[in-house]
């Protein structure tokens, strides 16, 4: 088994039940989820103007693989609503892997380590509050 980390966030709906749905999809899909973070509300982030976000991260192991566990996750964002026609617009979820164990990867779908995480605070805030020693390891 893999750990992994994963980001959520909703700005549309009834944000706090869409991140629950979301954790509740990826129990069911098999991952064993370790710890979640305190949901925080955050301003959208290099977006159009949008409502605010409610975001989380969680910690979890998994057998999937990466590309697996990716069409995973967009099938859990299309089956709770997820509309992708503006690029960084409103969502009722939104759902991304940060980090998959060690792994390294960079395919025209996927790309490990999440390449912006460190630049978003509403990434690292929940991250350093689940695992702050990896967060000291991932710092410049």
């Amino acid at each position: 088994m893999s750990f992994v980390y994963i980001a959520l966030g909703s700005n549309l709906g009834n944000r706090l039940e869409y991140i629950h749905k979301a954790i509740d999809e990826l129990k069911a899909r098999g991952l064993k989820i370790l710890k979640i973070s305190t949901i925080v509300e955050t301003d959208p982030f290099e977006a159009p103007q949008q409502g605010r976000f409610l975001n989380a991260v969680l910690k979890a192991q998994t057998d999937y693989s990466p590309e697996e566990l990716l069409f995973i996750i967009q099938a859990i964002e299309h089956k709770l609503g997820r509309s992708r026609k503006i690029f960084r617009g409103a969502r009722v979820i939104d759902i991304d892997i940060l980090l998959y164990g060690d792994v390294k990867l960079i395919t025209p779908k996927l790309l490990l380590p999440h390449p912006r995480m460190l630049e978003r605070d509403f990434v690292m805030r929940p991250l350093a509050e689940i695992d702050p020693q990896l967060c000291a390891l991932l710092k410049p």
